[in-house]
């Protein structure tokens, strides 16, 4: 039975049987596409028949055209479609998020149905004839070369008058399907590809070795990254919750300060110099004790908890007792959080508190002094 297409309701895809050989070794594939109602073909031609190479080449059509299809219907190609099933085929999670991106549905032909697909195999027997028999002993080095190629020819075939029916495939688009298209997005489709993760107890989920961070209250949850080549997208739910540039960076972090506990945010605002300022405060021990926390260490950052340590210890027992605990341990040669912390809690700083006057800082090679975070 003859199908009569709406005018811009769907747009058949599919790749010709045949390939053109490339005198660098490889062979270009050639993509076809034609609308139900006015036939207009589009043609271009890659290197592969992979997920990539459909829905790149069906962008191009798309922006060939200069508007969207209702539906999109291909054959039932195993690069785009996940369950082939005659009565509710699925397609991958790529080609729903292109079709979501398009405001469009993709639904393939029903198998050993070859009427569903007829408009495009009629598409693909005239680009055989019209197009490929004509380039077929022309000498291509690279799939862009028969691409170029294809172009002038491509506009002769779409303005070649119909045998049996006024016009041709331009004046019929001209006329019925592309004052029915929808239109075309504002940004083009970048290609993603997505994958779940659960998120680890740092708020992070690992994608390619480099951990992204997201709302500190998902921890737990199994989430799924949408990936393309330049950006990391994390939904829950199919809602966004975090979005970030992509890193090549094996084994790092990109973090978001608002994902954070509050008690990691408040620990992220410290810096060297605001440390030793808080420890200056206080008196030169404990100045002197926050200085070689942060210096002693290649990154300061790994001695903040320490002094966040010893800004507990004064809220527990007061400044001046914190000063002559840093005082005596000093003295003693130490500066570790542990053993200002025992001094205090044995209330050894009570049974001998020197004057502060009693000790000066040595000079230590190893150690940045303060001058060092101005």
């Amino acid at each position: 039975m003859r199908q009569v297409h709406r005018a811009g309701e769907k747009l058949f895809i599919d790749f010709a049987g045949p390939t053109l050989a490339l005198t660098g070794g490889g062979r270009a594939h050639i993509f076809v596409s034609a609308l139900g109602a006015s036939g207009y073909t589009f043609a271009c031609a890659t290197p592969r028949e992979t997920m990539a190479d459909w829905i790149g080449s069906t962008i191009r059509a798309l922006e060939f055209y200069g508007g969207v299809s209702q539906l999109i219907v291909p054959d039932n190609p195993k690069a785009m479609i996940a369950d082939p099933d005659r009565y509710e085929p699925r397609s991958n999670d790529t080609v729903l998020d292109f079709a979501r991106h398009y405001e469009t549905s993709v639904l393939p032909a029903r198998t050993y149905s070859p009427q569903d697909k007829a408009k495009v195999e009629s598409a693909v027997q005239v680009v055989k004839r019209w197009i490929m028999a004509r380039l077929r002993y022309h000498h291509f080095t690279t799939v862009q070369e028969v691409d170029q190629a294809i172009t002038p020819l491509l506009k002769q075939l779409n303005h070649k008058p119909f045998q049996k029916l006024p016009g041709s495939r331009a004046s019929a688009f001209a006329s019925l399907d592309f004052p029915a298209l929808q239109p075309l997005p504002a940004t083009r489709y970048e290609i993603a590809h997505f994958k779940t993760a659960k998120v680890h107890i740092d708020y992070h989920i690992e994608v390619g070795g480099h951990r992204y961070s997201v709302p500190h209250a998902l921890v737990g949850q199994v989430l799924e990254a949408r990936i393309t080549a330049c950006a990391i997208e994390i939904l829950h739910r199919g809602q966004r919750v975090a979005s970030h540039a992509r890193s090549s960076q094996k084994g790092g972090f990109t973090t978001v300060t608002a994902h954070m506990p509050a008690a990691h945010r408040a620990h992220l605002e410290w810096t060297p110099q605001r440390l030793i300022h808080w420890g200056g405060e206080i008196g030169p021990a404990t100045a002197e004790t926050v200085t070689r926390l942060i210096g002693q260490n290649k990154h300061p950052e790994h001695g903040y908890r320490s002094c966040l340590g010893l800004r507990s210890l004064a809220k527990r027992f007061s400044q001046p007792r914190l000063e002559a605990a840093c005082t005596l341990a000093l003295q003693i040669g130490t500066c570790k959080y542990r053993h200002i912390r025992d001094i205090l809690v044995n209330n050894r700083d009570q049974h001998q508190a020197p004057p502060a006057n009693d000790w000066v800082s040595p000079e230590h090679a190893h150690v940045r002094g303060s001058e060092y975070y101005q």
